[in-house]
């Protein structure tokens, strides 16, 4: 079976190609009663969306959801959700010369090994436009969580090239294209990415995810771990190169006593595992971030070979993305809030009945 689908209890299966006549997913395992309208995925849909500043790509989709099963009156009936958007703004004539050339940091040569043929339009399968059926489905997951469980996930631009926020603000992230999460920056975000794009480089970035309100429970104790599970599923986002939970690789160089998340009655001190210990949720926030690389299609030449391994210079015309990172946030939301969703679901099926003679800790510590 190849790999389009995940989740255990809660599966989620996307198909179609960036310039097919459209793309879509399945979700299957939704529990029956949620109040769901094609309209509630406009808003996160639209905050994915490019064309929307000069500093992603121009291209316009209008992302548009058709609800073609699983809801019945508006509300979801416990059958397979099945949601379609149509590409609408497709130009595949931008890569005809490109199509016999692998591009440089591309899945254009490795997807070519695996099946002997590749659809090289805008990247077909391997094309970030895949993900906008994952933030469709997230949409679902994210309003189960709030509704069930009061769970919150949210995310922001955590750095930016060299860039780092000076101040944290939620109310911030929303009011700009960024997703900074501290507003008197932005103007310097623009400059920056102004002069890249007119020098015709990209840059990579980083976004962190942070989900409040989950119970403590939630994941399994080894081959199912919360966490793991967060990593694979984050890992799976197109050019993510790197996951920490918490505080990540910085723990190489904390002490036992420094990283140590320190308990009180009143809650926790810290929150340096990001809200998952030995696989399962504390109740703390659950913090990640997401390493994205630069975007290869530049307008840069840059050496490869083509089809019959003879050496040419690409350079990828079309539309793209100086700096994928800047539409990640809402995508990298879906994927920790399905994820969730699945072990809520989980846990509930095995532990639903369960006691917990343990004192409750407040959740406490830095999201």
């Amino acid at each position: 079976m190849s790999a389009n689908s995940f989740g255990t209890l809660l599966t989620v299966t996307t198909f179609g190609e960036s310039h097919g006549p459209a793309i879509g997913c399945v979700i299957d395992g939704c529990p029956p009663g949620l109040e769901l309208d094609a309209a509630e995925f406009a808003h996160d849909l639209q905050r994915r969306a490019s064309g929307k500043s000069r500093h992603t790509s121009a291209r316009r989709e209008a992302d548009e959801v058709e609800i073609l099963s699983g809801v019945y009156e508006g509300r979801t009936t416990g059958t397979p959700i099945g949601l379609l958007i149509r590409n609408t703004d497709q130009r595949s004539k931008d890569y005809t010369d490109i199509a016999r050339q692998f591009r440089p940091g591309h899945a254009d040569y490795s997807y070519w090994q695996k099946y002997g043929i590749r659809d090289p339009r805008g990247g077909g399968r391997s094309s970030a436009r895949e993900t906008t059926m994952r933030v469709a489905a997230g949409v679902i997951a994210k309003k189960w969580l709030a509704q069930r469980y009061g769970v919150r996930v949210r995310g922001y631009l955590s750095q930016l090239g060299p860039v780092l926020p000076h101040g944290f603000a939620w109310d911030a992230v929303e009011d700009n294209a960024f997703f900074w999460p501290h507003a008197a920056q932005v103007p310097e975000l623009e400059r920056y990415m102004d002069a890249l794009r007119k020098s015709g480089d990209s840059i990579g970035a980083k976004v962190t995810v942070v989900a409040d309100g989950v119970p403590p429970g939630w994941g399994e104790p080894i081959y199912g771990k919360l966490d793991g599970e967060l990593a694979a599923a984050l890992m799976s986002i197109n050019a993510v190169k790197g996951v920490e939970i918490g505080d990540g690789f910085a723990v190489v160089a904390q002490k036992g006593t420094e990283h140590r998340d320190l308990i009180a009655p009143d809650g926790f001190q810290s929150n340096h595992a990001g809200g998952v210990l030995g696989g399962i949720a504390t109740g703390q926030p659950i913090v990640a971030s997401l390493a994205f690389k630069p975007t290869s299609s530049l307008r840069l030449p840059g050496a490869t070979v083509d089809v019959d391994g003879q050496a040419v210079d690409v350079i990828t015309t079309g539309r793209h993305d100086p700096c994928v990172g800047i539409r990640a946030t809402p995508i990298a939301e879906a994927m920790m809030a399905l994820v969730l969703m699945d072990q809520a679901l989980r846990h509930r099926a095995q532990c639903g009945d369960v006691g917990s003679v343990a004192p409750h800790i407040p959740g406490g510590g830095d999201g």
